[in-house]
């Protein structure tokens, strides 16, 4: 709904915040990174202070608090506030969640990936509900009441597992490191974070009120995009000169750094579900199914209803070609999914010809080819992807481990947003066709990295 919503008129019968396209795609852009950032303090928040348990528990809460101040009438302050609270809450319970799945398997269970294909379908029955519901009561109530539908369902979800909590075993509950001294340490760190943190808003609030650099969504959303590119070479070489591993560990944390630059390259193309795509669905597709006219936010359930029907599937299609020793190496995995991205924009390139020749709406074949192709190309890599995290990382720093993998997704989501803000300014026909070869270029050069990879690996798999 969120840039459906920021490109709405400010007047009418369901008023938006009236961006232009340009304005939405960077706040867009910059929200999702942002969303994506916090995963990795929020790996680490859980691994030294509170556990991953708790950890997605108060994450919930945080995500429904923000979603209640997008409801509210109280203009942008209350705007801007969601989406600062949305981001912080989905830093806890995001890469958490997903540790603790991990964490239920011991290393070289062989049924871990199948499990994460399992846990990933359960992730998209939400995803498959949530634009039907809280999308259909934005379009066809008013956008407001689609946030507040958004937070009831959170506080529905934070019911679920406090009563599951039982079936966890201790799967996330906090292990201190035993090292003296470690906690204190940690809690000095956490200090002086939040202190650069706060240093950092005053100084921003300061040049721009006092007119020295005025900031606009496009100026802090540029700011952002910098930080994506400078946050991981700190932290990467941070761990290789003061982080006290091993060769066998630094092995696998170039291999961390080549998936997450993979996934990087693949979120960027794939996460312009919820900018160009979503923009194309709404102005581009005569969405009618069967006679019927169905919303445009409804298109963002196509992806989650492929994902629950094809995971299964998938679980199934490892398991057994694992026992048949010839199921695909992660690295493969991920050259597959990456090649499977750009076709399907490739598949839109016709589509887009078609409109700019009659400049009529195409029919709903278009959208659902690119989304059946997406999600399987999704399928070879993300859930793999978390997976892969888990076995690859050095146990102390898994949470932080499962930060950088989501930090790529930022990465992504940003690049996303942004091609999305390029939607009125270039023909859809060059879009699609720039992301499908920079898919497939990114695709080829890991195909050529699968047997370096396997080596760094080692006996992971």
């Amino acid at each position: 709904m969120l840039i459906l919503y920021m490109t709405a008129a400010v007047v009418g019968e369901n008023p938006g915040l009236g961006l232009t396209v340009m304005e939405a795609g960077a706040l867009y852009g910059l929200y999702t990174a942002v969303v994506y950032m916090t995963n990795l303090p929020g790996g680490w928040i859980a691994d030294k202070f509170i556990g991953a348990r708790n950890a997605v528990f108060y994450g919930g809460c945080i995500i429904a608090l923000g979603n209640l101040m997008l409801a509210a009438p109280f203009g942008l302050p209350s705007f801007y506030g969601g989406l600062g609270l949305i981001a912080i809450g989905t830093g806890l319970l995001k890469p958490n969640v997903s540790t603790m799945v991990g964490s239920l398997y011991g290393q070289g269970d062989i049924r871990r990936d199948s499990a994460f294909s399992i846990f990933y379908m359960g992730i998209n029955l939400g995803a498959f509900l949530a634009p039907l519901i809280a999308g259909y009561f934005g379009q066809a109530v008013n956008w407001r009441t689609g946030f507040l539908v958004v937070a009831i369902g959170m506080v529905l979800g934070l019911i679920q597992y406090k009563i599951g909590a039982k079936h966890l075993g201790d799967a996330g509950k906090l292990v201190r490191s035993g090292i003296p001294g470690e906690h204190e340490k940690q809690q000095k760190a956490l200090r002086t974070g939040m202190l650069g943190l706060l240093v950092a808003i005053v100084v921003l609030l300061a040049v721009h009120f006092t007119g020295i650099m005025p900031l606009t969504v496009v100026s802090v959303s540029d700011l952002v995009g910098i930080l994506l590119l400078v946050i991981p070479v700190i932290y990467f070489g941070f761990l290789f000169t003061k982080g006290g591993f091993d060769a066998a560990e630094k092995k696998r944390i170039v291999a961390i750094i080549i998936f997450y630059l993979a996934a990087a390259l693949f979120w960027s193309a794939f996460e312009q579900a919820g900018s160009t795509l979503t923009l194309f669905a709404d102005r581009n597709t005569h969405n009618v199914f069967l006679g019927m006219e169905f919303p445009s936010t409804w298109w963002q359930s196509i992806n989650a209803l492929f994902i629950i029907v094809l995971s299964g599937v998938f679980a199934w299609l490892w398991l057994k070609l694992n026992k048949m020793k010839m199921e695909p190496s992660t690295p493969m995995k991920f050259a597959i999914g990456l090649l499977l991205v750009g076709v399907g924009f490739l598949i839109l390139v016709p589509a887009a010809i078609l409109i700019e020749k009659t400049g009529n709406r195409v029919g709903i074949h278009w959208l659902l080819m690119l989304y059946f192709i997406h999600t399987i190309g999704e399928l070879f890599l993300s859930p793999v992807g978390l997976s892969a995290m888990t076995k690859l990382a050095p146990a102390r720093i898994v949470g932080q481990m499962m930060g950088i993998w989501f930090l790529g997704a930022a990465t992504g989501n940003f690049i996303g947003g942004r091609v999305g803000g390029m939607f009125e300014s270039f023909p859809l026909k060059n879009i699609f066709l720039a992301i499908f070869i920079f898919s497939l270029a990114a695709s080829l050069v890991m195909f050529l990295l699968v047997p370096w990879m396997k080596r760094l690996m080692g006996e992971v798999k």
